[in-house]
């Protein structure tokens, strides 16, 4: 967002350049340096060629081969079921086949012909079994090294200034996929083409998180430093059946890690241990923190099978968890025990969570930057639309705000030790639904859970003056008035209900629409940032603006326009909300 967002502020002093060049017809270029140019034989070229390399190892459930990949669809049937495999995610159905029962052989048998894709993407049309191994024989053992990096990708589009032997700009190519990029670095090592990388560009890690790199010397130490960091898999199963004892050993000790679901004899046992968390001590020590900071103690071994590796945990008292668990599928982040009769745990790795809450820790996170009540929930009823625009604020001398139509209402709170654990105990006028004592459940430096009986809430840390995308937004909403442009929920254009309103985004929060009779319909907003970055409105229960209070998904924005949508929990937008600044 932040590079869409300067982008925008950009295009009219780079549309005077263009109409300034074109009177001119001069194009002044400026020749790469010697670490900016792709050489083909550097070390950068090669990593960016072995980071676009096919992996082959993703179907070895299938093909047995890290070297080539059979092109989807393709029908295949497992231990006597024919299956249709359309997506990566068939791949767990005939594992699922495979480990339905333990004293079985597992057969797979495919159905030829047909076409697999070599790891230089040459797609090559197979008619038996006997041609598909013979051209697999180079690359089926298992976890033999290869050279391919997966433990590190480029986000896509990237582009490349392609230069002549003059180093001028001749052209500027854009990869859109790892079989473009392949292909175009293959003719920058055969000296075909003289190209350099436009920065900045973002890599993705193998745990999901992005790195921006903006030059050639950081994105060769990033890959360097990634590509041996995580499992490949390159095994002949799907999602790590043998995945090591050394390894599970040092993944589960590295942070803690969440219980997300809990089956025991087909009963679904997770409301009673979601969000327990679990730290694997070095000692063979497990322990787990439930919710409200109790700590039960037990132990933890593990032990290769002919399974694969199983996980021992015993407890006195938290006889859900004692058994011995098998490792059904590990991914980063997650790992998913199970053992026959229908039991199971899920596993979430959250290496910033606390463990060790103290009330000291609870009360210095309250007190750090501003907190948004993401979700209220009073005996049921879903209240958090109340507090759309209306952040908390926690002070040292145990005063609370929270702000209101753009003034603080001033309250009292304290951090209280109790025997059931730590208690958030707030105290707002006019604020009944948080004037409870609330047990502290869940904490990490971005995210307290909360609840009580049968209330529950989230807060959400809100830092907008470390955020520069915040910091334009809320620069460019107070910076004028504004008007709806377009409102149209459905098929449906209800644009002419907003005609002569005019809106103001006051550096308080508060929200002052005047209406075409010079009335004041009143609320709040807050631009905040949750895994991409929405505008928050409240509004007086007055129409038509009333069905606006929302939080809206920001998709873009300049100084005088802003597009927010509404999507559902699908995916499909419902709601599409233009505002545009009223010259």
């Amino acid at each position: 967002m932040k590079t869409k967002l300067r982008t925008f502020l950009l295009i009219p002093f780079f549309a005077l350049l263009l109409f300034t060049s074109c009177q001119d017809e001069v194009t002044e270029i400026t020749p790469p340096s010697e670490a900016e140019a792709l050489t083909a034989n550097s070390e950068l070229t090669t990593f960016i060629g072995a980071t676009a390399k096919m992996d082959g190892s993703k179907d070895n459930i299938i093909d047995k081969a890290n070297c080539l990949s059979v092109e989807l669809p393709v029908t295949v049937i497992a231990n006597g079921l024919e299956i249709t495999v359309d997506s990566p995610e068939d791949y767990k159905v005939i594992k699922a086949i495979f480990n339905e029962f333990d004293d079985d052989d597992d057969n797979l048998e495919i159905i030829f012909p047909i076409t697999v894709i070599l790891s230089d993407y040459t797609e090559v049309t197979i008619e038996n079994r006997d041609a598909l191994e013979n051209l697999a024989k180079d690359c089926q053992g298992e976890n033999e090294e290869d050279d391919d990096i997966e433990c590190i990708d480029f986000k896509y589009p990237i582009s490349f200034s392609v230069y002549n032997t003059q180093f001028q700009i001749i052209d500027v190519v854009t990869i859109e996929s790892d079989r473009q990029l392949y292909l175009f670095i293959k003719r920058v090592k055969q000296g075909e083409v003289f190209a350099s990388l436009n920065f900045p560009i973002t890599m993705m890690l193998a745990d999901g998180s992005t790195i921006e790199v903006n030059n050639n010397l950081e994105l060769q130490n990033t890959i360097r430093d990634a590509k041996d960091t995580c499992d490949e898999d390159d095994d002949n199963n799907y999602n790590d059946d043998d995945f090591t004892q050394d390894r599970l050993e040092e993944l589960l000790k590295t942070c803690p890690w969440v219980v997300y679901e809990v089956n025991r004899n087909q009963n679904s046992l997770t409301d009673i241990y979601l969000e327990y968390v679990m730290v694997f001590k070095e000692d063979g020590v497990v322990k787990v923190h439930k919710r409200g900071g109790d700590i039960l103690t037990g132990t933890w071994s593990t032990r290769v099978t002919n399974d694969g590796v199983a996980l021992k945990l015993e407890f006195d008292t938290l006889v859900d968890f004692t058994l011995e668990w098998f490792v059904y599928e590990i991914e980063y982040g997650r790992i998913k025990l199970y053992t026959e009769g229908g039991n199971k745990i899920i596993l979430k790795k959250n290496c910033d969570i606390v463990v060790d809450i103290t009330k000291e820790r609870i009360e210095n996170y309250l007190q750090e930057c501003f907190w948004r009540v993401a979700r209220l929930s009073i005996n049921g009823t879903d209240n958090e639309k109340d507090y759309i625009g209306t952040p908390l604020k926690f002070f040292p001398n145990n005063e609370v705000k929270i702000r209101v139509n753009g003034e603080f209402v001033i309250g009292t709170y304290q951090v209280l030790v109790r025997n059931v654990g730590f208690i958030l105990q707030i105290d707002l006028e006019g604020r009944p639904d948080l004037k409870l004592e609330w047990l502290v459940t869940f904490l990490e430096p971005g995210l307290i859970k909360l609840e009580n009986a049968n209330n529950k809430m989230v807060l959400e840390r809100h830092c907008p003056d470390v955020d520069d995308d915040l910091k334009f937004i809320d620069a460019a909403l107070v910076a004028g008035t504004w008007e709806v442009a377009k409102y149209q929920v459905g098929d449906i254009n209800k644009t002419e209900n907003y005609a002569m309103y005019t809106m103001d985004f006051l550096i308080s929060g508060r929200l002052k629409v005047t209406d075409p009779n010079n009335g004041i319909i009143a609320g709040s907003w807050l631009a905040y940032r949750k895994e991409g970055l929405y505008l928050g409105m409240l509004f007086e229960n007055i129409a038509p603006f009333n069905v606006l209070t929302h939080r809206w998904k920001i998709v873009a924005i300049t100084a005088n326009r802003i597009e927010l949508k509404d999507f559902s929990a699908t995916g499909t937008v419902e709601s599409i909300l233009i505002l545009e600044k009223k010259i």
